[in-house]
């Protein structure tokens, strides 16, 4: 079982709406100093956030010229992390600025998300499991709600916590939610995707209150794939509802969260708000308990994963495993996951 971080892969760097134009933003993923920045044109550009200079973070200067300007000496990088200015040399000294270089990195923004790859530089992007998008809306649909919050633990307890399907009677115990009392067994089927797989598309379970408040007849779908991207359907006759999580890898001990939500269903933009507090305190319901789980992960404890409600953990592993493997075998990637049926109590 691989347990480190899966690489050439795309991972959440930032939603569209916190990177403003001519602004920097720095982030943190998978351990490396990363700096982003939306130029005049509204083109992101991601590169490592250390200046090769003086070892400053870019992050600290501005935007100039559509340009990063260091804020020590005022070197300026391009887009592709070219240096194209050292303000402090003469006309007659011989320095190239050109051939210094700091790394850069892909990215792909779409749907209200800007996303990195990070990876192997002379990696084809194109092999990469592809950044899941919500076919019902276009390219540039922005999210109705967005929130992020930072789990303190691995990527792994992070991503296998918000899919368990058996936490829901105890860690969201909610008058809104369910609780032990009214827990019911489930049947579900699933099926194997690129890089992931699928809940089948169904109605959700009589003892799920929230879905009520959309109304008619909703039936959902949960589709999970590669590196760790969690995105729920709900249809409702013609209308759409997306619940779309994804996780990125801060570095070993802490792992952000971005859990947004759109929707084409009118009159429930007028219950945002309660919309919002459903996602804050449910997603601080998980956040509380991989926090306090924390506590006994601390004297390295022998773990179990049980048949069949712990089932999609272990796809989870077995394919991020296949994943790595794959790519140091350099051979095809054989998908671990069958079509089948779970059952479980919750």
């Amino acid at each position: 079982m691989y347990s480190g971080f899966l690489k050439n892969v795309w991972y959440v760097g930032i939603p569209s709406a916190e990177l403003a134009v001519n602004k920097a933003t720095a982030r943190k993923i998978l351990g490396e100093p990363i700096v982003f920045y939306r130029d005049s044109k509204g083109k992101v550009s991601a590169m490592r956030d250390i200046c090769p200079h003086r070892g400053i973070p870019l992050s600290y200067g501005r935007v100039v010229n559509d340009q990063i300007e260091c804020p020590y000496h005022g070197w300026k990088f391009d887009g592709t992390g070219m240096c194209t200015e050292i303000p402090s040399l003469c006309p007659d000294q011989e320095l190239n600025p050109n051939k210094i270089k700091v790394r850069s990195y892909p990215v792909h923004e779409a749907q209200g998300l800007i996303w990195v790859f990070v990876g192997d530089k002379d990696y084809d992007v194109s092999k990469a499991p592809a950044i899941p998008v919500m076919k019902a809306f276009p390219a540039d649909v922005k999210p109705n709600l967005t929130y992020v919050v930072n789990f303190p633990c691995h990527v792994d307890h992070a991503v296998i916590g918000l899919m368990d399907p058996a936490h829901g009677p105890y860690v969201h115990k909610s008058w809104f939610w369910r609780s032990e009392k009214t827990m019911l067994e489930k049947k579900k089927k699933f099926a194997p995707v690129n890089y992931g797989f699928q809940m089948v598309r169904h109605q959700p379970s009589k003892n799920s209150k929230a879905y009520k408040i959309l109304g008619g007849t909703p039936t959902t779908e949960i589709t999970f794939t590669l590196p760790c991207v969690r995105v729920e359907h709900i249809e409702v006759g013609p209308r759409n509802f997306y619940s779309y999580t994804a996780l990125t890898p801060v570095d070993e001990n802490n792992t952000r969260v971005t859990q947004l939500a759109y929707w084409d269903i009118p009159w429930l933009t007028l219950l945002k708000p309660a919309i919002h507090q459903f996602s804050k305190k449910f997603l601080g319901q998980d956040m509380d308990a991989v926090t306090k789980q924390q506590d006994g992960l601390r004297y390295d404890p022998s773990l179990m994963l049980i048949k069949d409600a712990d089932t999609q953990a272990k796809w989870y592993y077995a394919l991020k495993t296949e994943y790595h493997d794959h790519l140091e075998g350099k051979r095809e990637f054989n998908h671990p996951v069958k079509e089948t049926e779970l059952r479980w109590r919750s």
